[in-house]
């Protein structure tokens, strides 16, 4: 067959693939805009370029916006795809393109797509506006079936819905859950989770050997039901009140009874408040009727802020910064929105106004501080202590100088200054007696000077005022758009009001207050308060949230890595009168949370980062709970829960560094008390805490970070407190076990670790025992001095056992 022949058969058959295959000569498609452009446009670029959010000035959201273009000018050249900068915007080189920002860049069919569009005329439905998606954390709350799992792993039992949403999620994404974890790490877990201390080696023991099928339950209830439960969660919220000690700024002036506010916090967490009448009454409990004391203190969560008490502050300026700063705590607390963002421009990302964050600011406005007088019945008992110990001092005193003037003094003058002294008796007032006890005989002075200064050292009696908020009822303030943000640049006059983007009041009720605030958070149809408080219990108990962006449910939030179930526990929290103790003990009480934590606990995962909770997860203790365990271990810890603050001792470097800084150290065991009662002062905050990564408390924190630091481990060896506690653990194990080095050992692993030493680490503790003993020996022997060598090598072992890793994770 010729060339020509060949050619000619071969055509045929090959013109439908070239056809099909070259764009340049397949019939091109014909672009249907709802169709193909629409929804690309709804889920990719929306977000950013609409109505309200322009970035660049451009809006994607009608016909109008997409030729008008953007602030780098128009975007479509109308049949000429090649130059149009939209083309340019989306396509992507070496796997990136520059729209859209900080996201998986569109598929080659999807700007193919544009392409065609843009070449066939850019076709927009007249009076077609598109509207942006709604974002996942706006949607209607609504509690999804428990998805039912058809294969069961023996190691992963179904105890509740949480486990069967997490086990549809494992068997979906092809992972293996770990399997539990022992019993004692469970116990020791617990413990750390719930009260923040650590169990003892006889509450381990008992744990362990108890049968009981119920067991592990009753413990959990045991340690929902101790007043240590307070003090853990309460420390997770005030964390979020930003709560300290002190103002702030350079006047930093203590606040000698904010310690009220934290402990109506940790009696409430130990109440079991409801989250909604827990969050009310801390918004706008003055507001309630006939609020009760309790009611009042609580709303001393906005007086938490920062506040600048220096001579010639422009007072009006740091009164809205107030504001500003109770306007995003509350947004980010209760709705995990970045209100802020809107103080001087419509928010970038999310959908709130600048006239919508001042309609927020309208609710704080015409809120003053203000006090209450709280009495406590340990407060009276310590002032009738002490006065108990001055009297008998100050009557000592003043006998003696009656004594010394009895002879000065006439018939007359006797009985008139028995009379006067029986008048002014509990009284500081010399002058009113001075003048029958003017003499110049030796020595008068000496005595009444003893006395002048015993009544300047007289207790006095509690005046406990604790700070709180009281609104206005005359004088109210109008309340404005602040233009960029500077407040005294006043443009639109606003009313109290919330984002449009969330339901409305009681359908459509104005809002008056912030107690009308409050409910609007708690009302049935409100998508994210329920949301945002489940996940923040979640993170505290896995490390990471079911959205790990606690303080920003927003367009640059993470998405929940498991919505269904991050939707139906928050439709159970609401369902079971929002009980903080119920919904804790429902996620400690599956088998998701009792699994180990070990990343080798089962076979090679691709999730390494562990979002789809196939194991537990394993980190170190926060900054206070540190100082707790070495107490608890050390058995020096004061477990008295609330009251004043304490100063355990600082260095003269630190309290020399301003004319502020005042640190009387605390004295006696109440030193040794928990790491939250330390008196932060936000200037001068106590070192070992921030190097432990301790919140600053200059704005509200929803989630701590977690460094690893040389400094951490310097501290833990060389910091006075720790030194104490591997002290007092290593004489107390001399006393207890004198020459029975394996029983010492064991124990300190089991008050350290919940679990005694494998036999190789129990080799290792026996020659650095060895070592020690020799050094000890040898040098008292040079020093003469008398304490035990014994003692002294185990006190320096419990400062190795204590610098283990191990001691300050949470397995």
């Amino acid at each position: 067959m010729n060339d020509q022949g060949y050619r000619s058969r071969l055509i045929p058959v090959l013109m439908p693939l070239l056809l099909f295959s070259s764009p340049a000569i397949a019939a091109e498609k014909t672009v249907d805009f709802e169709r193909d452009i629409a929804p690309i446009l709804k889920s990719r670029c929306l977000s950013c370029h609409q109505d309200r959010v322009r970035q660049g000035g451009l809006a994607l959201h009608s016909a109008v916006g997409v030729r008008k273009g953007g602030e780098s000018g128009e975007i479509i050249d109308l049949g000429d795809p090649d130059a149009s900068y939209l083309i340019d915007l989306i396509t992507a080189y070496d796997g990136v393109a520059e729209m859209p920002q900080e996201a998986a860049p569109l598929t080659t069919d999807e700007v193919e797509t544009f392409r065609s569009w843009i070449k066939q005329g850019a076709h927009w439905p007249e009076n077609l506006v598109l509207e942006p998606p709604v974002l996942w954390s706006l949607r209607t709350l609504t509690q999804p079936p428990v998805p039912t799992v058809t294969q069961t792993s023996a190691k992963f039992p179904i105890r509740n819905p949480i486990d069967a949403f997490v086990a549809a999620r494992h068997q979906l994404a092809g992972v293996q859950p770990a399997p539990p974890a022992s019993k004692r790490t469970l116990i020791r877990r617990l413990f750390l989770d719930l009260t923040g201390l650590l169990p003892t080696p006889e509450e381990v023991a008992g744990f362990i050997a108890d049968e009981d099928p119920r067991a592990y339950e009753i413990l959990v209830d045991k340690l929902l039901a101790s007043p240590h439960f307070g003090e853990r969660w309460g420390r997770y919220w005030l964390d979020l009140a930003r709560y300290a000690d002190s103002d702030g700024y350079l006047g930093d002036s203590i606040r000698p009874h904010a310690w009220v506010y934290r402990e109506w916090v940790i009696q409430a967490i130990n109440d079991d408040l409801p989250f909604d009448q827990f969050s009310i009454e801390q918004l706008a409990g003055d507001l309630l009727e006939k609020p009760t004391d309790s009611q009042l203190i609580a709303t001393g969560f906005h007086r938490n802020t920062l506040s600048n008490t220096e001579a010639g502050v422009d007072l009006e300026l740091y009164r809205t910064k107030e504001l500003v700063d109770r306007v995003n705590t509350t947004g980010m607390v209760w709705l995990g929105f970045t209100l802020g963002c809107a103080e001087c421009h419509d928010h970038k990302h999310d959908p709130i106004s600048q006239k919508e964050f001042y309609q927020f600011y309208s609710f704080f406005n015409n809120a003053d501080d203000s006090s209450v007088k709280v009495s406590h019945d340990w407060d009276m008992a310590e002032y009738q202590s002490k006065q108990k110990q001055w009297q008998p001092a100050y009557e000592k005193a003043l006998t003696s100088l009656q004594e010394f003037e009895k002879s000065d003094l006439t018939a007359e003058q006797k009985a008139e200054i028995t009379k006067t002294l029986e008048k002014y008796k509990r009284s500081s007032d010399l002058k009113k007696i001075s003048p029958y006890y003017e003499t110049k005989q030796p020595g008068w002075d000496k005595l009444y000077s003893q006395l002048e200064s015993l009544l300047k050292t007289r207790p006095s009696p509690p005046a406990t005022r604790a700070p709180t908020f009281k609104e206005r009822t005359k004088d109210r303030r109008d309340t404005f758009v602040h233009v960029r943000g500077i407040y005294n640049q006043h443009g639109e006059k606003v009313d109290p009001g919330t984002p449009a983007v969330l339901p409305e009041f009681n359908a459509g009720e104005p809002l008056r207050d912030r107690l009308d605030l409050a409910r609007w958070l708690f009302q049935e149809n409100n998508p994210l308060t329920a949301r945002v408080a489940v996940n923040r219990i979640w993170q505290h108990l896995f490390a990471r949230g079911l959205v790990a962006t606690p303080n920003d449910f927003g367009t640059k939030g993470e998405p929940p890595t498991h919505p269904l179930l991050l939707d139906w526990l928050a439709a159970e929290y609401k369902s079971q009168n929002w009980s903080r103790k119920t919904m804790i003990r429902l996620i400690v009480m599956s088998s998701t949370y009792r699994m180990s934590s070990a990343a080798n606990a089962s076979p090679v995962q691709h999730d390494v980062n562990n979002q789809l909770l196939w194991r537990q997860n394993s980190y170190r203790v926060e900054a206070e709970i540190v100082r707790d365990i070495h107490l608890t271990a050390s058995s020096l810890l004061d477990r008295t829960i609330g009251r004043r603050g304490i100063r355990p001792p600082l260095p003269a470097f630190v309290t020399d560094v301003g004319r502020s800084v005042k640190w009387p150290a605390t004295e006696g065991s109440a030193r040794y008390r928990r790491g939250m009662y330390i008196v932060f002062k936000r200037t001068v905050p106590y070192p070992m805490l921030m190097t432990f990564d301790a919140p600053d408390a200059t704005v509200s924190c929803s989630r701590r970070e977690r460094s690893n630091t040389p400094l951490q481990a310097l501290t833990l060896l060389n910091g006075p407190l720790f030194f104490e506690s591997a002290q007092a653990l290593g004489k107390l194990m001399w006393e207890e076990h004198q020459d029975n080095l394996p029983a010492a050992t064991e124990e300190m692993f089991l008050r350290c670790f919940s679990r005694p030493p494998a036999p190789r680490e129990q080799e290792y503790l026996n020659a650095a025992y060895a070592d020690l003993l020799y050094l000890a020996e040898n040098s008292q022997a040079k020093t003469k001095s008398a304490e035990d060598p014994q003692q002294t090598a185990l006190i320096q072992l419990a400062r190795i056992v204590m610098n283990l890793d191990e001691f300050i994770t949470r397995d």
